[in-house]
């Protein structure tokens, strides 16, 4: 059992408590029930209250016998019989379950709302009935009076199931894209859905009409909190007649009045995360509001908190016990959590024994998962020696190490380290002679870290006690002494940097009194070195005189050395950049660029394109004076008395090879019709054939 305490307030962890490795068998459990006390006092209120994986949601029944869960995985519901501590039965589901209703007083008449959009009927006996709904299933309520059955989803619309005549009525349409959750008031028995723009529509189911709609997207945003997307409704909860409960998808809970469209009471968890359930303590004005990390208990009044409970597993669902102050969660872990809080109300009768168990209890720390066994990697087991032992029963192989008995693994380091106990005896000799020597007159011991630091708070100091001596002033505390800074002048992560950009400018004069202190740094290292080398007692130590630092109170001065550290930082930076420049022209090698001709195009140079784009960029009287200049225009005057342009065409270089080409075949072909008539003009010679 754990006990917690928060502004007082104890809490009992009842499932909580020294779990065993799962690789034990039955027989050593039962052995180590025997041996270790811690384990014989576990108290397993209900047995096997758990699931396999995951628990989804939990309710208790209305006569408070029965408590139901479901989980995964498979998908499944559990009925625990509280007057007998035990399981009572276990049911096996086709799908996941979104949530549940207990329509009678104990466990006969169960609702399923499945995540593939079926509704599913449980008796006594086990399944009944299934149906299904045209759109997907977040939320559902059930009307007593009228035996309807509400549910909301992925749709504007509520579907409405009547289990009297057993067939589907006429949907609510609302104004909404989606509906995320929704309650009736038993009071009343008023109507309301949360939808994902973030307004509540109330609905009279006796006329099936809308009577309000509550804007709570835009009063969830207060002053401090930060807004990233548009608050949706994620859970809803009237208590009595006038009071209702809403939680946004952003964290905050808003307190209505029915009367009114502004919230009492706007609480805001500070985590982002959605609000899961929402449920009213009466005895103390109380609200219970979860999110997926947190239940937060606070009065319903003033928003005041009174206690919190922050379980080491996600939240899905929580679960008040009727007039008690026990609260039943569903983690995202196989076991579900039992906590109890006097505070809230005495224990429910099946457990009245609690009340006097927690008076006698005293506040423990939680013990360690495995107590009894030793988490050891592969590069411990080598420098014991252990290596063999690797897939024996001595070892138990997990995540990227081994578990190995704590017993064994202390008489293996003591065989390993034998001159143990010597180290030891020698580290407390060297205590005492450390303890011995603080009466004598010591030496300024610098730290290793920040030593011009903590040299001028030495400084300081000593001017300081000198003031308090002549003024009878009360001194105050010296930083190097403060555990509080004790860091700073032991990681050297808090090493001033003086080259730094920030150091220069805000200390500009710093470097005078830089170079006196690293002069009295020298001196102490020296006599720090010749105290080592002396086995001696150390020579007195010679008060070296704070030399005065000597800064100018003239604000020209400082202003101008200012200016030269700006300067020399700019140098710097310039410098800078031309080697990185110069490093990358080094490292960048020059590689060809193709350029792409267009289809029809002849490419000749880039001389001439880039000759055309300066011929472009010129004025039309500049290119006509270009074109007279090379002949390729003319300009004439007209009989009429105007000008006219005769403009010669250039011909291309593919051209003129295509007509040097037809002029040479033009050639080859009259040489070969003068070859032909040559040869039919002169006579046949030999013998005539017969």
């Amino acid at each position: 059992m754990q006990v917690s305490s928060l502004n007082e307030v104890k809490i009992y962890s009842l499932s909580c408590g020294k779990s065993l490795p799962e690789w034990l068998s039955d027989r050593k459990k039962r052995a180590l029930q025997k041996k270790d006390v811690d384990v014989r006092r576990r108290i397993e209120l209900i047995q096997d209250f758990e699931m396999p994986t995951v628990c989804t949601t939990i309710k208790v029944s209305k006569d408070g016998q029965y408590i139901l869960a479901t989980g995964t995985y498979k998908p499944r519901v559990r009925c625990y019989d509280t007057y007998q501590l035990s399981l009572k039965f276990e049911r096996c589901l086709d799908s996941e379950v979104v949530t549940f209703e207990i329509l009678s007083d104990d466990y006969s008449k169960i609702v399923f709302l499945h995540n593939d959009r079926y509704i599913e009927f449980h008796s006594q006996s086990g399944f009944y009935y299934k149906t299904r709904i045209p759109k997907f299933g977040r939320d559902f309520s059930y009307h007593y009076p009228s035996c309807d059955l509400y549910f909301v989803g992925a749709s504007s619309e509520v579907y409405r199931l009547n289990l009297e005549q057993g067939r589907y009525l006429n949907p609510l349409q609302t104004d909404a894209a989606e509906n995320n959750v929704c309650d009736i008031n038993a009071v009343h028995g008023l109507f309301a859905t949360g939808t994902i723009e973030g307004r509540v529509e109330c609905w009279d189911p006796r006329v099936r009409k809308r009577v309000g709609v509550l804007d709570c997207a835009l009063n969830s945003v207060t002053a401090d909190s930060e807004i990233n997307s548009l608050p949706t409704i994620s859970a809803l909860k009237f208590n009595g007649a006038l009071t209702m409960a809403v939680g946004t998808s952003t964290g905050q809970v808003l307190l209505y009045d029915l009367r009114s469209d502004k919230p009492l009471l706007v609480k805001d968890h500070q985590y982002g995360l959605p609000i899961k359930s929402v449920h009213f303590q009466d005895s103390l004005d109380l609200v219970l509001s979860s999110d997926s990390r947190i239940v937060k208990m606070w009065n319903r009044n003033s928003g005041k908190i009174f206690t919190s409970l922050e379980p080491e597993h996600d939240l899905n669902d929580v679960c008040l016990y009727p007039n008690s102050g026990m609260l039943l969660t569903a983690n995202e872990a196989p076991k579900m959590g039992i906590y109890y809080i006097p505070v809230l109300g005495p224990a429910p009768r099946w457990c009245s024994f609690l009340d006097n168990l927690t008076e006698e209890l005293e506040e423990n720390p939680e013990s360690t998962v495995y107590d009894d066994y030793k988490f050891v990697t592969k590069k411990d087991l080598e420098n014991l020696g252990l290596t063999h032992l690797i897939g024996s029963p001595f070892l138990r192989a997990y995540m990227h190490g081994f578990f190995m008995d704590i017993r064994l693994y202390h008489k293996v380091k003591l065989m390993v380290n034998p001159f143990a106990y010597e180290e030891y005896r020698k580290d407390k000799i060297r205590q005492k002679i450390e303890e011995t020597r603080a009466q004598r007159v010591q030496l300024k011991k610098l730290p290793k870290v920040n030593k011009e630091l903590a040299l001028k708070l030495i400084e300081e100091e000593e001017e300081k006690q000198k003031a308090t001596l002549k003024k009878k002033v009360k001194s105050l505390p010296n930083i190097l002494t403060d555990d509080r800074f004790k860091v700073m002048f032991e990681n050297p992560d808090f090493q001033v940097d003086e080259e730094s950009e920030e150091f220069r400018l805000l200390n500009p004069l710093v470097s005078r009194i830089s170079e006196k202190r690293k002069k009295q740094l020298r001196l102490l290292e020296q006599q720090e070195l010749q105290a080592k080398n002396e086995e001696e007692e150390e020579p007195e130590g010679k008060p070296s005189d704070a030399e005065s630092s000597e800064s100018s109170d003239d604000e020209k001065a400082w202003v101008e050395e200012v200016r030269k550290q700006r300067r020399l930082l700019q140098q710097e930076e310039r410098a800078q950049r031309r080697r990185e420049q110069l490093e990358e022209d080094q490292e960048t090698v020059l590689k060809p660029q193709f350029y792409e001709i267009k289809a029809g195009e002849e490419f000749r140079s880039f001389k001439e394109s880039a000759t055309k784009q300066r011929l472009m960029n010129k004025t039309l009287e500049d290119r006509l004076k270009l074109e007279a200049k090379h002949g390729t225009l003319n300009v004439s005057d007209t009989t009429v008395g105007s000008k006219q342009l005769t403009f010669t065409l250039k011909r291309s270089e593919q051209q003129k090879k295509q007509q040097e080409a037809e002029k040479l075949h033009r050639q080859e072909r009259k040489k070969l019709r003068r070859s032909a008539g040559h040869l039919r003009s002169r006579p046949r010679r030999g013998r005539p054939f017969h």
